[in-house]
């Protein structure tokens, strides 16, 4: 009788409630994903606060590459993408640029573009103080800074997570919160196997996309096989690999996005 009263009171219960009395395992809430929060893309969208791809004409494709640097991968992503005379964006993390200063610099030098990914890598919520995440914002582009002489004008937070707090703190600190497109999600963060990782680029290729990879994945990293198909058939069908910021001015619909 107890177990189906408690059965009951769980379905009467609202999500949140349930999630909180029950938490699920961190990778949970890690997860890569569009995000749902108290407003949806359409909102942010429209305002130009958050960019997820741009509607082109163009050939163009933005490849970006989140949560290094790394030792290993990140040198030999950077040799792919020197090969096929491709330019990205790393949004990199504070904590890990520390460790490899030089590969930041050697993205720098290379023509790459550096963005804002946060120091640390927290997973934000939509309760997260407004200055909690802009101090994460300015502790990672001092560092950029620093490395580069560049100030970084894209932020990325952890996870795709977003809300009014995570784009109000990236506004104040002066910049454009970009995400990806939800058809290039490659999930190599999961190692799906490099299969998997080709064919939903190149199945979903489209004008103006802004395709997720990452250069530090801590198991069975597959980024790297998977660039040796997809650079050379995305050149092939005619596409010019530019940074985020170089795309952004392709965008055939009005923004409200100042630089």
């Amino acid at each position: 009788m107890r177990s189906i009263i408690f059965r009951k009171i769980l379905l009467l219960m609202p999500l949140a409630m349930v999630l909180a009395a029950f938490p699920f395992p961190s990778f949970v809430t890690a997860q890569k994903q569009g995000g749902s929060n108290d407003k949806g893309r359409e909102y942010y969208e429209a305002r130009g606060e958050i960019v997820w791809e741009i509607n082109t004409d163009e050939k163009v494709i933005a490849l970006t590459f989140d949560d290094g640097p790394n030792a290993a991968q990140t040198p030999q992503i950077l040799d792919l993408l020197k090969q096929y005379d491709a330019k990205a964006t790393f949004f990199v993390v504070g904590k890990r640029m520390e460790k490899y200063p030089d590969l930041v610099r050697r993205e720098a030098n290379e023509g790459h573009e550096l963005a804002n990914h946060t120091y640390n890598h927290p997973y934000f919520k939509q309760s997260t103080p407004i200055e909690q995440i802009r101090q994460e914002i300015l502790k990672n582009e001092q560092l950029i800074t620093s490395l580069t002489r560049h100030k970084p004008r894209l932020f990325r937070p952890p996870g795709g997570f977003y809300s009014e707090n995570i784009v109000e703190a990236s506004k104040e600190a002066g910049y454009l919160t970009v995400l990806w497109s939800w058809h290039q999600d490659t999930k190599d963060w999961r190692s799906p196997g490099v299969d998997k990782i080709v064919r939903k680029v190149l199945d979903n290729a489209r004008n103006g996309d802004i395709v997720l990879f990452h250069d530090h994945v801590e198991n069975n990293p597959q980024t790297v096989e998977a660039l040796k198909q997809i650079l050379p058939e995305l050149k092939q069908r005619g596409f010019r690999f530019v940074t985020v910021s170089e795309l952004l001015p392709f965008n055939k619909m009005e923004s409200s996005v100042h630089s």
